[in-house]
């Protein structure tokens, strides 16, 4: 906004200057106990919190709109406005309006941003999800060669890795970052693909991105010669750490955050998903974008925000590391077969805190008592699981677990020590240092709290010191704390010794006051205790706080720790009440599950009450460099879809170190996972729900390796009949011999059966049914062979089409069926052939009237006597017979 020649009072001036810093956030500018917006912030903020917009003063002869926000409430309206889209740059009072005035009466207060708020930069727990992570991300590309960062300033982590471009939109789908930080100059060009992931896109200036000063910025930050210690990075990745650390700068006006050594993740270590598969096979959410209902939800047992979290993070990303996840997998086992030990953690668990964005918090200067409490807390029960733990039978895991937990029992000691047991959320609240910590702060405290009570006791001592049995110790406005005794004691009091010790004040008509040293002194401690102990308590609050994050890389070892047990503890419960058994995981093309079940679909019919769930088998065992096939058939709603999606759930858990709900299963590691099941469209891109199948087909087919396992569902459907058949064929056929991998395929083109006697490794396999007075009767079972038709009339029936529809429609499919049996028959023949299409219209049936039907419409039965309605009954009988 151009203010140049305008009229505007101060403080008006100062806030359009801070303004012009922050074009494209809305700007809380502080005004006593509210955060006022002005101008078209104030617009844009009342509509998208629904708060009344008024208006204050005017500029350039218009009126100022204006809303405000109460301080104490406004980390709801922040949350709001980051929800919406929106970034806020917190204007805050960087002094008192008494300090302001001592530089002139018509000073204003100074103000300035100390934060800008963005999706990515969020901290305080009313702003987040406690069990889930919060993650900025940076895109980079340098002459090639791609990387992305990406950090969690709520916990400090912060991992790297290689991401060529077209690896761009599956990492995002895998990391679900809420704001992505490109170059100005790929913003453009990468807006489409994070647009689809639904998180915030900001451009930074490309000196954000180069990668001698990001290496700078980062030797700085970790105060090291070199990044060698933590790993070699290429300059791409290099590039994209210095881009989110140059960020966090900018957002957070010099403080940092806590930020822990960057993590190299290789890209072959974990199971490729892209973005449509997670979506189809609703890991983290459902198609609904809720949280229940999806896999996520269903196997999380979790009791700590660390924990859910890290399961959080390993289904996202689940290991192609075989003695990984056998360690996993037997921590898992372990835990299984002692239920005692099991159930002691679980219990200790519950009362972990979340230690990692507690520290974070009070790097930030965001913390307060209750995050060190917190800290205190979760170091006890690390002291109480070690103890569970402590045996030489642990998994390497566990044993790793064990050591991370101990060693920090002088920072124990130091918060056992310095906190009370109920703390205030804000430091400057006091009331949170321990009794007995500090003996000044003790002394204020009780002057303080008890000021009557000290008085007391002086008067006392002077009492007995005088011999005076009516010394009063008073109080006013005029002389404050005085020593005061009749008139009748002045003598004994004026002269010494007591006169050396006893200081005359006033005399009046019926009384003599004095005042002594230390009663001065002790009134100048009453007056100023308050404040005093306030001032002791912050100088405690910052020293403690300085002592713990000097120690921060140990806490977070063990909040890691505290996560990685409760994990495999949450695990063995799930295991143990759903009755899920230990996969076994190898390098093979193995792919055998007996008595496989859908954890999702099989725990909604326990909850409704319903028929247990139908297990099956599934074999794609695979030879070396050949593909393994099933080509499913059977009819919509008996059950190809749960088969197809359970059996990529049960390689999926394996490979984050879950047992599975089957009865056996041997999973040879799966590199990547790729669904086609279902089908929407994509109005906004133009995209018909044909298009999406066919892009999503396309990106499996050229991206499979054969090590890849594929789930595909009814492929070629949304086109023509003998267009979609064939593209299910080509596509079956290039699976087999190009992509080599293992794979379901679910169909309704019954012609593709034929290909399991042509093409080795192609098996048949259909979901059973029986028919039953021409209903069917879904038995939910797979075998080996193929389904003799899809039923599919049946299935409209029960899906309650009217009779007329399912009547005409067996007509239809009968002579259709003639047709193809016939052979040769042409097409124009066979359509001419069906009533629907002659060129003389089908009669409607007609309903014949009997004599018996005449009879009952002249009957009003209301009018009926006894003896009449039975003579009427044989009546109507003897009209039946003729």
């Amino acid at each position: 906004m151009n203010v140049a020649n305008a009229s505007v009072t101060p403080m008006m001036a100062q806030y359009l200057d801070i303004k012009a810093q922050y074009p494209d956030a809305l700007l809380f500018y502080r005004m006593g106990d509210f955060y006022e917006l002005f101008f078209d912030d104030a617009v844009a903020a009342s509509e998208a919190l629904d708060i009344s917009l008024t208006k204050r003063g005017k500029h350039l002869g218009n009126d100022i709109p204006m809303c405000g926000v109460p301080v104490h409430a406004a980390e709801n309206y922040l949350l709001t406005l980051i929800r919406k889209g929106f970034r806020v740059a917190v204007g805050e009072q960087l002094e008192s309006p008494a300090e302001a005035k001592k530089r002139g009466s018509k000073s204003v207060v100074k103000r300035d941003v100390v934060r800008l708020v963005t999706p990515g930069t969020l901290t305080e727990d009313s702003l987040l999800e406690p069990r889930r992570h919060n993650f900025l991300a940076a895109y980079s590309e340098i002459r090639g060669d791609g990387a992305i960062a990406w950090v969690d300033i709520s916990t400090g982590e912060m991992r790297v890795g290689p991401c060529s471009r077209m690896r761009l939109s599956p990492e995002l789908a895998r990391l679900a970052p809420s704001e992505v930080l490109v170059s100005e100059l790929d913003f453009d060009s990468l807006r489409s693909i994070v647009d689809e992931t639904g998180s915030a896109l900001t451009p930074l200036s490309k000196g954000s991105f180069d990668s001698t000063s990001a290496e700078k910025r980062l030797i700085s930050l970790y105060s090291v010669k070199s990044l060698d210690a933590f790993g070699t990075f290429s300059r791409a990745e290099v590039a994209a750490l210095g881009a989110l650390v140059d960020y966090l700068d900018i957002t957070q006006k010099g403080k940092l955050p806590l930020l822990r050594p960057p993590v190299r993740e290789s890209a072959n270590r974990s199971m490729q998903i892209d973005a449509a598969t997670r979506r189809n096979l609703e890991l983290s959410q459902t198609l609904n974008g809720t949280r229940k209902g999806s896999l996520l939800d269903t196997i999380d047992r979790t009791l700590t925000a660390g924990g859910a979290r890290l399961l959080d993070r390993r289904l996202s990303s689940p290991s192609t590391d075989v003695g990984e996840l056998q360690s996993r997998l037997s921590s898992v086992e372990a835990l299984c077969e002692s239920s005692h030990l099991r159930n002691q953690l679980r219990d200790e668990l519950r009362r972990v805190p979340d230690i990692d964005r507690a520290l974070s918090r009070l790097a930030m200067n965001r913390g307060g008592p209750r995050d060190l409490v917190a800290i205190r807390t979760g170091l006890e029960q690390c002291l109480i699981l070690q103890k569970l733990l402590n045996s030489d039978n642990l998994t390497p895991p566990l044993q790793a677990s064990i050591k991370d937990l101990t060693g920090h029992n002088e920072t124990l000691f130091l918060l056992q020590a310095t906190l009370s047991n109920e703390p205030p959320l804000l430091a400057r609240d006091g009331g949170f240092v321990a009794a007995g910590y500090h003996d000044e702060l003790d002394e204020m405290r009780k002057l303080r709290d008890q000021g009557r009570k000290v008085i007391a006791e002086h008067q006392s001592e002077y009492t007995t010191i005088t011999g005076v049995s009516t010394l009063k110790i008073k109080h006013n406005n005029v002389l404050g704390y005085f020593i005061e005794t009749t008139a009748a004691h002045a003598e004994k009091m004026l002269k010494p010794p007591l006169s050396e010790r006893f200081i005359h004040r006033q005399t009046t008509a019926n009384a003599i006051r004095f005042t002594t040293l230390e009663l001065s002194e002790l009134e100048t401690k009453i007056l100023n205790a308050g404040g005093r102990a306030i001032e002791i308590e912050l100088q405690i609050f910052d020293s403690v706080k300085a002592e713990i994050l000097e120690v921060s890389a140990g806490l977070f070892a063990a909040a890691a720790a505290l996560a990685q047990i409760d994990v495999f503890a949450a695990l063995s419960d799930l295991a143990i009440s759903e009755n899920w058994v230990r996969p076994t995981v190898d390098e093979s093309r193995a792919f055998e599950v007996a008595g496989g079940r859908h954890p999702v679909v099989e725990k909604a019919l326990k909850e409704q009450g319903a028929a247990p769930f139908v297990a099956n088998d599934c074999d794609l065992s695979a030879a070396p460099s050949a593909a393994s096939i099933w080509l499913l058939t059977g009819p919509n709603m008996a059950g190809k879809s749960t088969f197809l999606r359970q059996n990529a759930i049960i390689a999926l858990l394996a490979q984050i170190g879950s047992f599975v709900p089957a009865d056996t299963a041997h999973i040879g590691i799966v590199s990547q996972l790729f669904s086609r099941v279902g089908a929407s469209d994509d109005l906004a891109r133009g995209r018909s729900t044909f298009m999406v199948e066919m892009v999503e087909t396309a990106a499996i087919l050229n991206q499979a390796d054969e090590r890849a396992l594929v789930i595909l569902d009814e492929i070629g459907r949304g086109t023509a009949t003998y267009d979609g058949l064939s593209i299910a064929w080509a596509t079956l056929e290039h699976l087999h011999a190009t992509n080599t991998c293992r794979a379901l395929f679910a169909t309704h083109y019954h012609e593709l059966t034929a290909l399991a006697g042509k093409l080795p490794g192609v098996e048949n396999a259909t979901v059973t049914v029986k028919e039953w007075d021409g209903d069917v009767i879904f038995l939910h079972e797979v075998k080996r062979g193929a389904a003799d038709r899809s039923y599919g009339v049946q299935v409209a029936k029960l899906a309650g089409l009217p009779a007329s529809v399912i009547d005409r429609a067996r007509i239809v499919l009968e002579q259709l069926e003639k047709g193809e049996r016939e052979g040769g028959v042409r097409q124009k023949t066979l359509i001419d052939d069906l009533p629907l299409f002659a060129s003389t219209s089908t009669p409607q049936p007609t309903t014949k009237v009997t004599l018996v039907d005449e009879r009952l419409n002249e009957v009003s039965p209301d009018e009926l006597t006894p003896r009449e309605a039975l003579q009427l009954l044989y009546e109507l009988k003897e009209l039946s017979r003729s």
